[in-house]
């Protein structure tokens, strides 16, 4: 979706006096957010989570909860960029197929993807190295990355299929060369609704999930009982 974060963003008004604004720069953002929110969550959210779990004192986040609320702040994440598109299109200047609202209302959903990505892929690597036997902890980890790339090949068929149906009838279609013709706000609700869809889907299997003990823990409780 990143590839639609700078078409919508180059759509925008990205000059400031003389300077314009490279819509691809924005992902710094998301880099930015990454990078806040690793340093965050390590010196203060997870001490924060362990002081409020009752259950199990002393412990964060579990690996599922961290990428449970990942896919919560991605939802989060696509309904801001859908807003933020039916805005510039109320904005839009035709002569200029442009929009006179700034890119930097991009600014929150590029933090919540950052956000998401920290919760959703390290934890989703972190689960993996954790869950899977010695032996396939390489296999785990290139599993986890294959599933990244899966994701970005389905996004793109996703982006074909939308269109094929969205252009019937001679219609421009949600995602036309020119936005300011376009919804591309609808193409970022639908992608809020299937992520709610795979969320709940997640929850059930979570759920379901029973936790591995891994060998070196178990090595560990036995040699706490020997002593």
């Amino acid at each position: 979706m990143a590839s639609l974060f700078v078409v919508q963003g180059a759509a925008m008004k990205t000059n400031i006096k003389d300077f314009r604004i490279p819509a691809s720069s924005m992902s710094t953002f998301d880099i930015l957010s990454v990078a806040f929110f690793i340093f965050a969550y390590r010196r203060f959210l997870d001490p924060l989570f362990a002081r409020l779990n009752k259950r199990e004192p002393n412990k964060g986040l579990t690996e599922l909860q961290r990428m449970g609320i990942g896919l919560v702040i991605a939802i989060t994440a696509m309904i801001s960029a859908g807003i933020v598109e039916i805005y510039r299109l109320k904005h839009k200047e035709t002569a200029s197929n442009s929009s006179s609202l700034s890119i930097f209302w991009q600014v929150p959903q590029y933090m919540m993807i950052g956000a998401s990505e920290v919760f959703m892929y390290v934890g989703q690597l972190e689960f993996f190295n954790s869950q899977a036997p010695t032996g396939l902890k390489s296999f785990a980890s290139a599993l986890c990355m294959a599933s990244i790339s899966l994701g970005n090949y389905v996004s793109s068929l996703l982006v074909s299929i939308v269109m094929k149906i969205s252009t019937r009838d001679y219609l421009p279609g949600w995602i036309p060369g020119n936005l300011n013709k376009g919804h591309l706000d609808r193409f970022y609700f639908l992608l809020a609704g299937l992520t709610a869809a795979d969320f709940l889907v997640y929850l059930v299997c979570a759920k379901w999930y029973k936790y591995i003990k891994s060998e070196a823990s178990f090595s560990e409780s036995m040699d706490e009982e020997e002593v």
